[in-house]
């Protein structure tokens, strides 16, 4: 399965792990999905796990085909940054052991990076417990495609009609929402004027700071009709 170049550089990763905000607002929409049994695909550096792992969760595996980042989480956990139920596996999810099932299975922006998605999500679904949900966060709408996607190596951006085309057999939709309804202007700026391959600090933290909370309130107002990202929950059935 093909996977692009999708790991930021380590300085770019960490850039990200100052969005406050937005980690805390998308988490409050995802923490309820995840059940004590969750595998997180493509951890990176484990930022989107300091932010939803926590003592509910027995155990909380993350799976990356980077043995440098994987290293950085193993640190995280030696120093227990992370808790303890966290563990590390080198690799994709065709990998995993055929009995190795979880409570829900989660992408946070990185679905975006897989070329063969609808395949990617038909074979994670088989590591779906019954009832357990498959968590998907990319950004969304493909015109806001940007010099900066296709830097870091998204094939694509989602749609509600793009993500429900994907759909694992055995598996329904649960919710299918748009958040961040006020970036939607930053990125349509960046994508017809800005045209950067890369954000800066001060531009990242603009976003954070004064969008999201802006965002937060709107998104509310428009029932999360329309985004900059996409968040996408399926149950498996049977």
């Amino acid at each position: 399965m093909k996977i692009s170049e999708r790991s930021y550089p380590i300085a770019q990763l960490k850039k990200f792990t100052k969005v406050e905000n937005w980690k805390s607002y998308f988490s409050r929409f995802i923490s309820p999905f995840l059940g004590e049994n969750v595998l997180e695909v493509g951890a990176g550096i484990g930022a989107t796990t300091e932010i939803l792992c926590n003592d509910s969760n027995k155990t909380w595996v993350c799976l990356e085909p980077d043995g440098a980042l994987l290293a950085g989480i193993d640190e995280k956990i030696e120093q227990k940054t992370l808790p303890a139920s966290c563990q590390t596996q080198k690799g994709l999810v065709a990998d995993l052991d055929k009995k190795m099932l979880f409570d829900s299975i989660i992408y946070i922006d990185v679905l975006e990076h897989i070329e063969k998605d609808g395949e990617e999500l038909a074979q994670a679904s088989q590591h779906l417990k019954a009832g357990g949900k498959l968590i998907v966060l990319s950004p969304a709408y493909e015109s806001l495609y940007s010099p900066f996607d296709k830097a870091i190596g998204h094939f694509r951006r989602y749609n509600k009609a793009s993500l429900s085309a994907i759909t694992p057999l055995e598996t329904e939709i649960d919710i299918s929402i748009y958040l961040d309804s006020f970036g939607v202007f930053l990125s349509f700026a960046n994508r017809l004027l800005l045209r950067q391959n890369t954000p800066t600090d001060e531009q990242i933290q603009f976003w954070d700071k004064v969008i999201i909370p802006i965002s937060r309130f709107l998104d509310r107002i428009i029932g999360y009709s329309a985004g900059r990202s996409i968040l996408c929950v399926w149950k498996k059935i049977k």
